[in-house]
């Protein structure tokens, strides 16, 4: 018997960017059908220097550029809200 697929998660995928005066920022979402193909995680980059530029825009300080971005890891994630149906 075949197995059954998994379906695609499109969901958002977070990421840790460090910028080159050395400040780091957790968590930043980027949309999973953004990430993935030939370029992998490079769209990611992109996608947050745009973020960054918007928020630059509205507040009026500038970010910096990015020095590396990584994936975050499950232990740094925020837990997921508990709810007890009962």
């Amino acid at each position: 018997m075949a197995r059954k697929k998994r379906p695609v998660d499109n969901g958002p995928v977070l990421f840790d960017v460090v910028y080159a005066d050395g400040t780091r920022t957790s968590n930043r979402k980027v949309p999973g059908t953004d990430l993935g193909g030939l370029d992998g995680d490079e769209p990611a980059r992109a996608f947050i220097e745009a973020q960054d530029r918007k928020i630059a825009e509205k507040s009026g300080t500038s970010r910096g550029d990015i020095k590396t971005i990584t994936r975050s890891s499950k232990k740094d994630r925020p837990p997921r809200p508990y709810s007890n149906k009962s």
